[in-house]
């Protein structure tokens, strides 16, 4: 087991949703990770509240990750920091558990750099927020992306992260992992809330077979088998959640 790393400052987790008792209760931690701002959550609530009621019965706990003060975890590199420092305190309290990191916007790039955590299994970043670096020859790296499952949703009309680049690093991460996709929600913006219902049900789908039942929808499960650019393009269809489970 990798060396604990020390408290990011101000860093913590909000109180547990899903499953209770003790930990060895517990089967898998979803750490959620907002966005810049406490005011635009994005789908980060009603996520939560998806994976308690689907997830909770299975085991699953959801624990969202309050970094410091905004303006101190402005950067990628503090609330980086809190991830990391959070998927330490869920083997603290829970064990050797596999530990999903899903975040929204800033907090989508966090969970992407975060995910050579040890005991990080999955990856959900929801419109990440990333660099133009990206486009520019200094990309973000991948290579920690490496033997995770990983999901990237972004809407085609995000006005405040670019959803080429999410597509950029996808190919890159595809190389590297080919358990990697991408899904696009066309016409929604960057709070994804135009076909939330749908964004939604696709990442309680994704948390749930990477982390619980080893099984996913057609969708998913097409976009992850599919070359690029298919996997990395695949649209969300309106709709979809209607009929699962």
């Amino acid at each position: 087991m990798a060396t604990h790393a020390p408290q990011a400052r101000g860093a913590r987790l909000g109180r547990a949703t899903g499953a209770n008792g003790t930990g060895s209760t517990v089967s898998g931690v979803v750490l959620l990770l907002p966005g810049a701002s406490r005011w635009a959550t994005g789908p980060v609530r009603p996520l939560v509240r998806a994976l308690a009621r689907a997830g909770g019965p299975e085991g699953l706990v959801a624990h969202t990750v309050h970094p410091a003060a905004p303006r101190a975890q402005a950067g990628g590199d503090g609330r980086t920091a809190a991830a990391r420092w959070a998927a330490d305190e869920v083997l603290r309290r829970y064990g050797d558990v596999p530990v999903c990191l899903a975040g929204y916007g800033a907090g989508g790039r966090a969970a992407l750099a975060a995910a050579g955590h040890p005991a990080v299994n999955s990856v959900l970043a929801l419109a990440p927020c990333l660099p133009e670096s990206e486009r520019d020859g200094s990309p973000e790296p991948v290579k920690q992306l490496s033997g995770r499952r990983v999901l990237i949703v972004h809407g085609t009309n995000d006005a405040r992260s670019d959803p080429e680049l999410s597509f950029l690093l996808a190919t890159r991460a595809k190389k590297a992992n080919r358990s990697t996709c991408r899904f696009e929600v066309h016409s929604d913006g960057h709070g994804l809330r135009d076909h939330q219902a749908e964004v939604v049900a696709l990442s309680v789908d994704f948390v749930l077979g990477t982390m619980v039942t080893g099984r996913y929808s057609r969708p998913l499960t097409d976009a992850l088998a599919a070359p690029p650019p298919l996997g990395l393009r695949m649209p969300l269809a309106s709709g979809f959640g209607r009929s699962l489970r």
